[in-house]
């Protein structure tokens, strides 16, 4: 009787709502906010720059519009690399960008993108989820003055365009290579010139032969960027990249303003951008790969003596890299440490169906 009588009266109440158009408490009750947010990345990368707008448009339909930011693209307000210290000091109240770019700053940055041989897309996600990772995150970027949630992945990234074949490492000697984040640091031990450009940048540089090669994103992405125009030789995969994560970054003393609902709904917003984008690479790469190869594009894997160099010169920076910093000394191990145990099971599930999957073309 009493279920009835509370269904009954809740059901009315709705009906009434909905006949009257008098919003709910909480709705008539919640402030009015606008934010800004600045992006790293131009508008033309619809994925990775839309997946700031698909966290506002979230914002403000779970608010019914009292909770507004406005995206804007790298160079409106800010350069692209620029993002983090303009959050930072209040310039905008938020901002989507990939933490790497500010390894500067700390090595522990890289760590919160992607760094060489580190998690892919599902196991990052499960580490900052379930193995520490959010909380050790949080605790750093109090130095910084900022919030910061997941907002993005673009899962696995090819290797980049080179104008010339990459057989061997001593190919990579003197190459001047656009390669974003700390994976730099790791290149320059190999022989080449890290370079570290903006993705709107990018182009200009390699069609001018101020870098030899450039990696960005993955087939969608580059086909926007035209590099394929200017580069011949696509390699694969971007080691360095295994599944990189963007972030929300939000000034604190703004963030610690908002009622709690709109934190909750901010957060549940961010999460919703990081789903989005991997799932939207992941259903536009193909077809776009397709058209590269078709229109010319070599596709070249990584040979097994540049990874296997690579992989060594890595575990010598992260040494260096925690010698120096604490901070990225902690949240490393935390990672590596939950990465031995994701990898023995994803070599047994994971491994095992893809390995299957990826062979049924040859079965009659």
């Amino acid at each position: 009787m009493q279920r009835r009588k509370f269904i009954n009266t809740a059901g009315a109440g709705m009906a009434g709502i909905l006949a009257t158009g008098v919003a709910p408490a909480f709705a008539q009750a919640s402030p009015e906010i606008k934010w800004r947010c600045a992006s790293s990345f131009p508008k033309s990368l619809d994925t990775i720059y839309g997946a700031a707008e698909v966290m506002a448009k979230r914002v403000a339909a779970a608010t019914g519009n009292k909770f507004q930011i406005q995206v804007f693209a790298a160079g409106e307000i800010v350069p692209g690399l620029q993002v983090l210290d303009a959050v930072q000091n209040g310039t905008v109240q938020c901002g989507h960008t990939a933490p790497y770019y500010y390894w500067g700053k700390d090595a522990a940055f890289a760590l919160d993108t992607a760094i060489p041989f580190s998690l892919n897309a599902r196991q990052t996600n499960a580490w900052q989820l379930f193995g520490g990772g959010n909380e050790l995150f949080a605790d750093f970027y109090k130095n910084y003055n900022i919030v910061r949630f997941a907002a993005g992945n673009t899962g696995a990234q090819m290797g980049g365009w080179f104008r010339k074949e990459i057989k061997t490492v001593a190919d990579l000697k003197g190459l001047k290579f656009r390669i974003g984040g700390f994976a730099g640091k790791v290149m320059e031990k190999l022989g080449a010139v890290p370079q570290q450009l903006a993705g709107g940048d990018i182009y200009p540089a390699l069609e001018k032969g101020t870098i030899d090669a450039a990696e960005w994103v993955g087939p969608y992405d580059d086909e926007k960027l035209g590099f394929n125009k200017v580069a011949k030789y696509y390699y694969y995969p971007g080691f360095w990249e295994g599944g990189p994560q963007l972030v929300t970054m939000c000034n604190k003393g703004e963030y610690d303003k908002l009622p709690k609902e709109y934190q909750n709904i901010l957060e549940a917003a961010c999460w919703e951008a990081n789903t989005y984008m991997v799932a939207k690479y992941d259903a536009q790469n193909p077809a776009a790969l397709k058209r590269l190869v078709g229109g010319g594009t070599q596709l070249k894997p990584f040979s097994r003596e540049i990874l296997t160099a690579a992989y060594k010169a890595s575990l010598e920076v992260y040494k260096e890299a925690g010698e120096k910093s604490p901070a990225f000394k902690k949240i490393y191990e935390s990672m590596v440490s939950f990465r031995t145990e994701q990898l023995l099971w994803f070599r047994v599930a994971e491994k095992g169906f893809d390995d299957f999957m990826h062979g049924i073309g040859s079965i009659k």
